[in-house]
This record gives C-alpha cells, sequence and structure tokens, in this order.
C-alpha cells in the first residue's frame, strides 16, 4: 500500500524533540552480546485444541519458550548471539529515520487489513522473500496479523524457505493478551489520548450541566480500551461488552440501565454526565447481533442491501423496521472479512442516545420521571488517538520488542512473537523473551442453526475484558461513586518528561501478569527438588518428594485435561 516511505518530514519543534529521545533498554539487552536460555517445549493454551493445532503446525508447534540474559548470567548450555543491529539494503537512511524516530510510525509503515490466508497469498509472499533473499520477515500487528505470521513460518519452513518469520504484539485494541503477551504497542498511548479527551468533555458537562454525553470508543470486538480509559478518567458510566454479553442483556434492558441512571442522578438535581460505548457493544447484545448474522448470510448469498429487508425472518424484520434509519443503514454494510460487523461505522451511540431519549419522554409524560427534559450530545473517538505521537512507555516497549526481534532472528527462531513481562515495573526490571505464536492459538467451535457446529481454524483470537479480573474488580468498586458522584479525573496531556511521563495503564499495573517469571520460578523450584532427591538421600526424603508430586501431578491432571477448560494462567 501507499505510505511515505523514503521521504523525510518536516517537523515541529515537539516532534524535533522527541525524536532526540533515546529509549531505555533493559539490563538483558544492553552490551554486546545476550545470552538466550530456552526453556520447556510448549504446548497450546487450550488443551481442547492441542491435537488440532499440532496437526496443522507441525513444523512450529511445541518449539519452547526463550529468555533473553546478561551474557554474563550462569546459564547452563546456552548459547551467546552477537549484538549487531544494521540497516542496509533496504533504501533506509538516517535522514530518514531520524524524522520517524519515536512519532508512532504508521505514516512511515502503512497500515492494512490485508491478511495472508489463501494459498495464492501464501505464495506471493514465500516468493517475494525468496526473491528479495530475505534473512527474516517482521510482522507487525494484532491478533490477524500475528495468525498471519504463524502460517507464514509454517509454510516457510514446510517448504525448507531460510527466511524466519518473527510476530511484534502492536494494535490499539489491547486484544492481544495471553499468558506472554501483558499488552499492546499503542494501547497505552490511544488510552491516554483519550482520556485526555473525555476528561475534557466531563469538565464540560460538569459546566453546562445539561448535557449527557454519549462517545463510542475504537477498540473492536474487546471493551479494554472503554474499561482502561474509564479507570484513568472517571466517567459516570461504562457499558462494557462482555457484561451484556455474560447477562445476555437486551437492547430494552441497556436502555433502562442507562434511563435509570439518568433518573437517579436527576434526583439529586444533575442533569449531566459522560457514558463510555465500546465500539463492540453492538455485536453482544443477543437479539441485535442474531438480526447481523442473518443481515450477512443473505450478503453472502448476493442479495443485495436494498432487498434484504424483505428477506429477513419475522422477528429479524421487526427488530430491523423498530430500529432508526441511520442504524438500518448501517448494519447493512458488508461484513468484515472475520464476518463481524464494520464496527467504526455502527453508531451505536447515536443508537443509545435516541432510545434513551424516547423512554425519558415516555417517563416525563406519564409522570414516573419529573426532572428536566434529557438532552444528549453523540461523539466517537479512534481516528483522532490512535496518531497520536505515541506514549513514552511505548517508545520504550516498541523499541525493546524492536531489539528482541533482532535477538530472536540472530538466534535462528522461526515462529515466534517478541515478548516483555514485567511491564508495570521500570524499564531495568523488565523480562525479555520469545514465545512461539502456536503456543498462543485456540480452535473455536462456531455454530450455524439447529445445532451445527463447526470447528475452526487454529488462530490467535481477541482477548476479551476478563470479569473476574482485577481491573473490573476496581471498576466494580468504584462504579456508585462514578455514577453519582462526578469525581472526574483529568490525566491531561500526554507527558514525555516530568509529572505523569512515567504513568502506565491501570489495568496493566492492577493484575500480576508475571507469567514468563512464574514459569522460571517454578523451573528453579523443580531444580531444586532434582538436587536434593538424589540417589543417596534419605528413604523419609523420598517418601515426602513422592507424595508431594503425586498430588500436584494428580491436582494439574484434572485441571489441564480438555474436559474440564483448564486456563493456562
Amino acid at each position: 500500500m501507499d505510505s511515505d516511505f523514503g521521504i523525510p518530514r518536516e517537523l515541529s519543534d515537539l516532534q524535533k524533540l522527541r525524536s532526540q529521545y533515546q529509549p531505555e533498554l533493559p539490563p538483558c539487552l544492553q552490551g554486546t552480546t545476550v545470552r538466550v536460555e530456552f526453556g520447556d517445549a510448549t504446548i497450546a493454551a487450550d488443551p481442547s485444541g492441542a491435537h488440532t493445532i499440532s496437526r496443522s503446525f507441525p513444523h512450529t508447534y511445541g518449539q519452547p519458550i526463550a529468555h533473553f540474559l546478561r551474557a554474563t548470567a550462569k546459564v547452563p548450555d546456552a548459547q551467546i548471539i552477537p549484538s549487531i543491529l544494521q540497516l542496509e539494503n533496504f533504501g533506509v537512511t538516517d535522514e530518514i529515520l531520524a524524522t520517524y524516530k519515536n512519532q508512532g510510525g504508521y505514516d512511515l509503515l502503512g497500515r492494512t487489513k490485508d491478511q495472508i490466508r489463501t494459498t495464492e497469498q501464501v505464495n506471493a509472499a514465500l516468493n517475494a522473500c525468496t526473491a528479495l533473499k530475505l534473512d527474516a520477515l517482521v510482522i507487525i500487528g494484532g491478533v490477524t496479523s500475528n495468525t498471519d505470521a504463524a502460517q507464514l513460518a509454517e509454510t516457510f519452513a514446510e517448504r525448507k524457505c531460510p527466511t524466519k518469520v518473527v510476530g511484534i504484539p502492536v494494535t490499539l485494541n489491547g486484544d492481544l493478551k495471553n499468558q506472554f503477551v501483558e499488552t499492546n504497542v499503542g494501547f497505552d498511548t490511544i488510552c491516554k489520548v483519550n482520556s485526555q479527551l473525555i476528561s475534557n468533555v466531563c469538565t464540560d458537562a460538569l459546566s453546562a450541566e445539561k448535557y449527557y454525553y454519549f462517545i463510542r470508543l475504537m477498540g473492536r470486538k474487546a471493551s479494554h480500551v472503554a474499561l482502561e480509559c474509564t479507570l484513568q478518567s472517571h466517567p459516570n458510566m461504562v457499558i462494557l461488552a462482555e457484561e451484556v454479553a455474560a447477562s445476555k442483556l437486551t437492547l430494552f434492558d441497556i436502555t433502562k440501565q442507562i434511563c435509570d441512571a439518568v433518573q437517579a442522578r436527576a434526583e439529586q438535581d444533575k442533569y449531566h454526565g459522560v457514558i463510555l460505548l465500546p465500539e463492540g457493544l453492538i455485536e453482544s447484545i443477543p437479539e441485535v447481533f442474531s438480526l447481523l448474522q442473518e443481515i450477512h448470510g443473505l450478503l453472502r448469498q448476493g442479495v443485495s442491501a436494498d432487498n434484504i429487508s424483505a428477506q429477513l425472518s419475522p422477528w429479524a424484520s421487526a427488530l430491523f423496521e423498530f430500529l432508526p434509519p441511520f442504524i438500518r443503514k448501517q448494519l447493512l454494510l458488508h461484513p468484515e472479512s472475520d464476518d463481524s460487523a464494520q464496527l467504526s461505522q455502527i453508531e451505536t451511540e447515536k443508537l443509545l442516545a435516541h432510545l434513551v431519549e424516547a423512554e425519558m419522554n415516555k417517563r416525563l409524560k406519564e409522570g414516573t420521571y419529573k426532572g428536566k427534559k434529557f438532552n444528549a450530545i453523540c461523539h466517537f473517538f479512534g481516528y483522532q488517538a490512535r496518531g497520536s505521537l505515541p506514549s513514552k512507555f511505548d517508545c520504550d516497549y516498541a523499541y525493546v520488542l524492536g531489539h528482541i526481534a533482532y535477538h530472536i532472528l540472530a538466534a535462528g527462531l522461526n515462529g515466534y512473537m517478541a515478548t516483555v513481562t514485567n511491564l508495570k515495573n521500570p524499564v531495568n526490571k523488565w523480562k525479555c523473551g520469545a514465545a512461539p505464536v502456536t503456543a498462543m492459538m485456540t480452535v473455536k467451535r462456531y455454530g450455524r442453526g439447529h445445532g451445527a457446529s463447526t470447528l475452526g481454524k487454529p488462530a490467535l483470537h481477541p482477548a476479551t475484558v476478563d470479569l473476574k479480573g482485577k481491573s473490573y474488580e476496581l471498576l466494580r468498586q468504584n462504579a456508585i461513586k462514578f455514577l453519582m458522584d462526578d469525581v472526574y479525573r483529568n490525566p491531561g496531556p500526554l507527558q514525555f518528561d516530568g509529572p505523569g511521563a512515567d504513568a502506565k495503564a491501570v489495568s496493566l499495573c492492577v493484575e500480576d501478569q508475571d507469567y514468563m517469571g512464574r514459569i522460571k520460578k517454578l523451573q528453579e523450584h523443580l531444580d531444586k527438588v532434582r538436587s536434593i532427591v538424589k540417589p543417596g538421600c534419605s528413604q523419609d526424603v523420598l517418601k515426602a518428594a513422592l507424595s508431594a508430586m503425586a498430588s500436584v501431578t494428580d491436582i494439574l491432571s484434572v485441571m489441564s485435561s480438555p474436559s474440564t477448560g483448564g486456563t493456562p494462567f
């Protein structure tokens, strides 16, 4: 796709200052050499899909995790990798890169929704890498891009193509999360920029005291952006897609929930408020999702958008006609490649504002609501934030991931994703590694009518907000206070130095996510057991070890069996 690659840019004074910032590296990546230690072979995150994944990726499934350590670390059987970073044969000059350093890079690399899935697409990629004699292909993106990276790595290995493939977790949606990946490049920036915009709106709401602001946030199906922005800016309400899906809330339920909140605030003489909505909310509403499934099915059959209404089932037709004309038009848009709706184009905020206004007018007319007239203003925040100058955290994180990608390739690894854990701590405590993309894959079952079930292909799937996680628990603890007390918080614009510069996402800081660190700690315990329980140890030591290990293995076997759906983290 077209981009500004190769064109130096004119920078503002702030951009020039940011281009001079030197991101930090953790100690394990500093110096002229880096040591890599390989752990045990990995398994699938979902035991029930392990056979399907291993069969689909015979060359890249089961590879070990890798830890990158200081060259001076005492690690047996470790491999030394020289740290020689250089760009050559790509027409990249210092002059060009100087104008993009710490600027985000969207306009340098370009972005696309293209996928590498079909045989023709995979062959085209293989032929291009072969023709260019590429040593490596680094794919930057979210769950879709990294699923493609895994497929390319497998195909290249099968056909003995020397090009190695590495993935980098970059997506503003924050939904490429698993036991190896704590957060994604871009998520910190978009949440901070959005939070400032939301806080500005909160201030305006408190000033005018007569409007309810409905703000839809970009983030695809998961609600990570909406949750994080709520924890940073403290709006009055947020309706998470995961909550709606879990409770099977209908449009009527959501409308009533908002109206009840408006009425409760009116009883305290408050006629203003700010409500956040993730863009994926629309697909989490059961009846709307079913309607979309019918519409997409008809579109796949070649039925034109103008004729779809007449071919819907009776209940779907009734719902379709109930919706405002602007929403009907948006629901008729052709779905994305993954069969999801074009979420950024569906104005859920306007739909809910319309329904809430109608219900509040009804209550006013019936006398069950005695407050002032309800007034709404709607916004969609997405494109405004994702092109921002990156936060200090994202600059450091991307810089470290880039170095890790080099070391992955220098070690001759293929089909891996660069990973950093312990991210909530300062950079000098970050732990760097790499994990096979196949270890992050799951296999979903899809049903379509009459109980039919189709086994999907192995893929990375978007991680949704964990309703049992600490971030959500923090939201629930503060929900009533946020709703009624107007405790709006303004984190201000992105800071690159001084107070606030080192602030990190709340959802990152409250969770205990050091999975790779815990794996390493477990290995240390196992090594200690091996060092104690050796031929010549006492009978009592041997019996205690056997009893303890038998109990542990029994419990873990039950937890990790496919029938129990054991979770890896």
